[in-house]
């Protein structure tokens, strides 16, 4: 009875350890949860994510991974070649031995070993010209990856600072709805003393269920706002998201000296912009697959060698008698004594001069001059291109600079309008109407100058793009 009773209380312990065990290790889940959706994204750690997750991305590294392996390809064909071949031949009625003696009748089978090798001495400069080419196409492809990748930092600063937006925008309603319900109880208390009509406090109130809607209205902007950044990060969970929003000062001063005048950014453009640099190492391929056409006017000179050797087995050999009259009784030679007796090595020189072609050299020397035009003109385009985004960004900036001023200027005008309105209300010397007009227009110059600085934010990081600064705030 009393080792049954220990047992049972041992289990017991069991129990209650694994239990604890259990909670404890449900507890640390709930707590790293917790702290994983409570974490806040800067933008730079977006645009990071972004980068590393993003699958164009990797299909574009994966182009360049293509042209690491062609320019090695390049390289290693200046090596020598070398090759094994294996030969079997069974030949049956009139057949010729190792001494080319032919006989009636006579089955025998060989076997041909051999190993060959080439490498080319002289191509025509074919061969250092392909290796320059692709270590251009290689540049260009890490270029084209360079660019890829502050594409995608852009459209992330731009998603960002919408959710930034969505934000502020978020706690503008919610202040007016915190005003709206203190009014409700401000105007319940001048109806009571019999300062204002009933009706009044009626209007009041439908604007408090009005800024409700507004609110639910921004906060579904916002969770759209946030679901649009995180699916550019290829985030697989959204639940949670959020971001960190950086204190703003006084922006026009902070953000002043990324407007700069169109072509010192253009001329540092020039220097630093990925799009440029790529298509410049395209137009030198060019040139350099030109070389390579024209390396089929050269001869080639080759150095050869090899060694070979070979087996014979005679089937079904008989006795003869030779000149001398003597009886012979024929057997075919061990295989490694054939092996050794049978090899031949040999080494040459090999030279192929073209001399006619059907033109296809010619043509192809043609081609290559077309294509280099076509990529000299593919680089004045993206030059022109850029220099025309780079107008327009500044001009969508300078525009933006003077509507945030303006905008600061309105807020500060419709809140003494407001201020003063909600004053005369208080004490009942104005209508619902009037206390809502003056508030809609503040509120309307609120939004205007939320939206207006950071869409003044955004054109001074597009600027900063094209000239080479790093998007951050």
């Amino acid at each position: 009875m009393k080792k049954t009773n220990k047992t049972i209380i041992a289990g017991n312990h069991t129990v209650i350890a694994g239990l604890t065990r259990n909670l404890l290790l449900f507890l640390l889940f709930i707590t790293t949860t917790s702290m994983a959706q409570t974490k806040q994204w800067t933008l730079e750690e977006c645009i990071q994510y972004a980068i590393d997750k993003n699958i164009s991305i990797k299909q574009i590294e994966l182009q360049k991974t293509n042209a690491e392996v062609e320019l090695n390809t390049a390289q290693m064909s200046r090596l020598p070649e070398l090759n094994g071949s294996v030969g079997q031949n069974w030949e049956f009625g009139f057949s010729s031995g190792q001494n080319n003696v032919k006989s009636t009748n006579q089955k025998q089978s060989n076997s041909n070993f051999s190993l060959t090798t080439s490498m080319p001495l002289f191509t025509g400069f074919r061969i250092p010209n392909e290796i320059a080419r692709n270590k251009l196409e290689l540049k260009a492809a890490t270029e084209n990856l360079a660019k890829a990748k502050e594409d995608l930092a852009l459209n992330v600063a731009s998603l960002f600072l919408q959710v930034l937006f969505n934000q502020e925008i978020l706690k503008v309603n919610e202040e007016q709805l915190s005003l709206s319900k203190t009014q409700v109880e401000k105007t319940r208390v001048l109806v009571e003393v019999g300062k204002i009509p009933q009706s009044q406090l009626y209007d009041i109130e439908a604007q408090v269920a009005k800024d409700e809607v507004s609110v639910v209205q921004a906060k579904n902007n916002l969770n759209l706002a946030l679901l649009d950044l995180a699916q550019s990060l290829e985030l697989e969970n959204t639940n949670g998201f959020d971001v960190y929003a950086p204190e703003t000062g006084n922006v026009i001063a902070e953000y002043m000296s990324s407007v700069q005048p169109p072509q010192v950014i253009f001329n540092n453009a020039l220097t630093i912009k990925p799009a440029i640099k790529a298509q410049e190492y395209k137009v030198e391929s060019a040139e350099k697959t030109l070389n390579i056409a024209k390396s089929g006017y050269l001869p080639n000179l080759s150095l050869n060698a090899g060694y070979g050797t070979g087996y014979y087995y005679f089937y079904g050999l008989k006795d003869y008698i030779n000149e001398a009259g003597e009886l012979v009784h024929p057997t075919n030679r061990p295989f490694s004594n054939q092996i050794k007796e049978s090899g031949r090595e040999y080494i040459g020189l090999s030279l192929s001069i073209p001399i006619f072609n059907r033109f296809s050299v010619r043509n192809q020397v043609r081609s290559a001059k077309i294509n280099i035009n076509n990529q000299q003109l593919e680089l004045d385009n993206v030059k022109k291109t850029l220099y025309k985004e780079i107008q327009t960004a500044y001009l969508n900036a300078t525009a933006a600079q003077e509507k945030f001023r303006s905008s600061d200027k309105a807020v500060k005008a419709t809140s003494e309008s407001f201020n003063y309105a909600k004053e005369r209300y208080e004490v009942g010397k104005s209508s619902v109407f009037e206390f809502n007009e003056a508030r809609t227009k503040y509120i309307q110059s609120q939004s205007e100058q939320i939206q207006a600085k950071y869409d003044y934010i955004f054109r001074t990081k597009i600027l900063d793009f094209y000239n080479g600064v790093p998007i951050k705030l």
